[in-house]
């Protein structure tokens, strides 16, 4: 039994020693806890030294936001520079958000106050707190725009749905209460809104297209898009709001989109918890306006040209081309639209009603059609390398030529009895055609029309030219319908028929290259005051047989036996001008019957030959003779009274605008 201590102090002193004791488990727990310790000073310090760029960056991308906004487009000129299409202002009603800020919060605090204060609706039936926010953020708005209306007369609604959304997506940019407003509503909101209210009159650019639909093809019209991008300008990854820009969606517009572009502008701001942007902005860079374009167009011809077109109510083509430079003078098709139409942006039932019309193909440049009679002076020059026609070569028309047990009819159903080359262009006899076609074959004439350029596109500098221009020959026929190649291809391709398919722009082209003795003009939308002179390959003609070509040309538009003599006998004269000319009509199958359509190339003055035309007319009434005489001589002839009128302007200097 153990001894009980006989000392208080002996009891005391034992206790003493157990509690001085060290218990190893509690050691190691020490060196787990410094290391825990010392762990966490070197990941805060870590953090503090190494990584505060990091921090700072995430800090900067949380804080701040990026706004990009485009700049206006360039302008585009005519050869004269005359504006064909630029820019005019735009104005609307935008309504600065983050200024409304507490103006929401007071009115959402009132809704709940107001509606707490019902007693007959139940807590269900209650809007929940982001219900409230949104009838307060439609309800704030709606005054401001109340304050427009009252001002200008109008009762125009909050759209909720669209307000919304623009809270939701885009709250760092105004929002447009109203927009296009009148100039006059414009001053009258300068004077009556306000300085200080968030309700600001604002300035934008849109198209602004001075002779409407002229040259509406070949301008062509731009389209909304998001994809504005600012180059060189910080904030890459901050979120960015951008402002609709444009884009060219056709024409020049399209096809010179990036020199017409603008640069965009943009800033950078600091943004509070809920998203709303802090002034001033912490960087800016303001938006540069785009390059201009001169086109070769001369906006004269071209209203002189639609003029006439728009008069035979019928849809057709006019193309004039410069000889000597290839620039293109006019490019109109019928029918076409009113490019204001699309400024801004294009309505449904405008749309519909273009396409009910027909109006969005550009037959200048995409209309491929059998050239008729036209065709006939590459079938006499391909006749005169093959040697199967000379200047002196007859045949005698009994108004129909045999092939086999099929006999082609004369092109005006009468027999010209013994006819030799010019006149046989003169009056344009099938017939005379028929027998040398079939003498020199379809593939000497399919030869000199490649040579020409006639079986592919023309290059020019716009969207859209067709590929489907047609020069046919045995080999083509046997590779696209299965079929062999029999004289009647030949007759009707000898005249312009059959599977020959060219374009008005070509055949403008055709006719400016026979006037400059070459084979190839190649056409430019472009405008350059010192564009040299084109040189290709000549045609390679004698002297007889150029000769015999244009006297033959010349007659056409001459009483009394020319197919075009209308120019003598109906139309102004164009005193001091020589014509060379040649009219054409062909057909094409429709399901109300055939339906003719006419042509004329032409160049002028003969002697010394500056301008070169081509005009095709659609016939709308089926078996109707579409003579080129009758209708599309009197297309060329606006294009050049036109023309002779402004070679016979005393010279303006007209104000130069600088084209980059």
């Amino acid at each position: 039994m153990p001894r009980a201590p006989s000392h208080p102090a002996e009891s005391a002193g034992h206790l003493v020693d157990h509690h001085k004791g060290y218990d190893p488990r509690i050691v190691f727990f020490y060196f787990v806890l410094a290391i825990l310790l010392l762990t966490l000073a070197g990941g805060l310090a870590y953090q503090q030294l190494f990584k505060v760029g990091e921090h700072a960056n995430a800090e900067r991308v949380q804080n701040q936001r990026r706004i990009v906004y485009p700049g206006p487009r360039g302008n585009i000129y005519d050869r004269h520079h005359r504006l064909l299409v630029g820019n005019r202002p735009r104005f609307s009603v935008r309504l600065l958000l983050d200024a409304l800020r507490p103006e929401i919060r007071a009115e959402e605090i009132r809704i709940r106050r107001n509606y707490r204060n019902l007693d007959d609706v139940d807590a269900a039936d209650l809007p929940s707190a982001a219900q409230r926010v949104q009838i307060a953020r439609a309800s704030v708005v709606q005054r401001y725009l109340d304050e427009v209306n009252r001002i200008l007369g109008r009762q125009e609604r909050v759209d909720t749905r669209d307000l919304e959304r623009h809270f939701a997506r885009e709250l760092l940019l105004p929002y447009t209460l109203l927009d296009d407003l009148a100039p006059a509503e414009y001053a009258r909101l300068l004077e009556r809104l306000p300085v200080n209210s968030p309700a600001q009159v604002h300035t934008s650019s849109v198209r602004d297209y001075p002779y409407g639909s002229a040259a509406s093809h070949t301008l062509g019209y731009v389209g909304s898009t998001d994809a504005v991008e600012l180059e060189d300008f910080p904030g890459d990854d901050l979120k960015t709001f951008k402002m609709k820009g444009t884009m060219g969606r056709d024409g020049v517009e399209k096809q010179f989109d990036e020199l017409l572009q603008g640069e965009a502008g943009g800033a950078i701001f600091r943004v509070d918890p809920a998203g709303n942007r802090i002034n001033p902005p912490l960087a800016q860079v303001y938006p540069k306006q785009g390059r201009n374009l001169v086109l070769s167009l001369d906006i004269d011809l071209q209203l002189a040209a639609e003029g006439r077109l728009a008069q035979n109510e019928m849809a057709g083509a006019a193309v004039a081309v410069d000889v000597n430079t290839g620039e293109v003078l006019v490019l109109a098709s019928k029918p076409d639209y009113d490019l204001a139409a699309f400024s801004p942006r294009l309505s449904g039932a405008t749309a519909a009603d273009i396409t009910a019309r027909g109006a969005w193909f550009k037959r200048a440049v995409q209309g491929a059609y059998h050239p008729g009679s036209s065709f006939k002076i590459l079938t006499t020059i391909a006749g005169f390398h093959a040697g199967a026609v000379t200047p002196d070569s007859t045949a005698h028309c009994p108004g129909f030529f045999r092939v086999g047990a099929r006999a082609f009819a004369c092109h005006d159903g009468h027999a010209h009895g013994e006819i030799d080359l010019v006149m046989a262009i003169t009056k344009s006899c099938n017939v005379f055609f028929y027998k040398h076609g079939m003498d020199m074959g379809p593939e000497a004439i399919a030869r000199e029309a490649r040579r020409f350029h006639l079986d592919r596109p023309t290059g020019i500098e716009l969207p859209d030219e067709t590929r489907r221009m047609i020069i046919p020959d045995p080999e083509w026929k046997r590779r696209t319908t299965k079929e062999p190649w029999v004289g009647g291809d030949t007759a009707n391709m000898a005249i312009g028929q059959g599977f020959v398919d060219v374009t008005p722009l070509q055949m403008a082209c055709f006719a400016a290259s026979v006037a400059r003795n070459e084979v190839w003009t190649q056409p430019t939308i472009l405008h350059d005051p010192n564009r040299p002179r084109q040189r290709h390959e000549p045609i390679g003609l004698t002297t007889e047989q150029r000769a015999a070509l244009l006297q033959g040309m010349e007659q056409v538009t001459r009483k009394p036996f020319g197919t075009a003599r209308i120019f003598q006998e109906l139309l102004e004269p164009l005193p001091g001008l020589r014509l060379a000319a040649k009219t054409g009509t062909a057909q094409k199958p429709s399901p109300r019957g055939t339906i003719n359509f006419a042509w004329l190339i032409l160049f002028a003055p003969v002697e010394n030959p500056q301008i070169a035309l081509a005009v095709a007319i659609e016939g709308d009434t089926p078996g109707e003779e579409t003579g080129g005489g009758r209708y599309a001589s009197p297309v060329a002839h606006a294009i050049l009274k036109a023309w002779l009128d402004r070679k016979n302007q005393v010279p303006l200097n007209p104000i130069r605008f600088r084209s980059d």
